[in-house]
């Protein structure tokens, strides 16, 4: 089982940033689909963005284009989720998770079989 850290999550105001990392170990983690998921207190966990170790591909939830972006470092093992713009709509836990066989439905919970424990990011005036 790869074991993936979160961090970086905190409370800020509306219209703030944060910048949110998921850490995991490097032979596993560079070779798979790095996702953020967030789940919302009662709501289901759903997709935020995606990125591929492989080829450099990323995947965004469509409302969320614009104001969140997702970038990795080989490095440092870490995949980054800079959120702009926040709105207290964004509050939830955020998960970083890896899928090793980059499923083609990447928005989906299913394929992703490693996750970490996640970081809440509270939004509120």
């Amino acid at each position: 089982q790869v074991q993936l850290v979160e961090s970086g999550g905190g409370s800020v105001l509306p219209g703030d940033s944060l910048r949110l990392s998921c850490v995991g170990p490097e032979r596993t983690f560079t070779s798979s689909r790095v996702a953020w998921f967030r789940q919302a207190p009662g709501k289901e966990r759903e997709f935020v963005a995606a990125t591929n170790w492989n080829d450099g591909r990323r995947y965004y939830e469509d409302s969320l284009k614009g104001r969140f972006t997702i970038s990795g470092s080989v490095a440092k093992n870490t995949v980054y989720l800079q959120m702009n713009s926040l709105k207290p709509e964004d509050t939830a836990v955020y998960y970083c998770a890896t899928d090793s066989t980059y499923s083609l439905t990447y928005y989906s919970r299913a394929p992703y079989d490693d996750w970490g424990q996640g970081t809440q990011v509270t939004v509120s005036s």
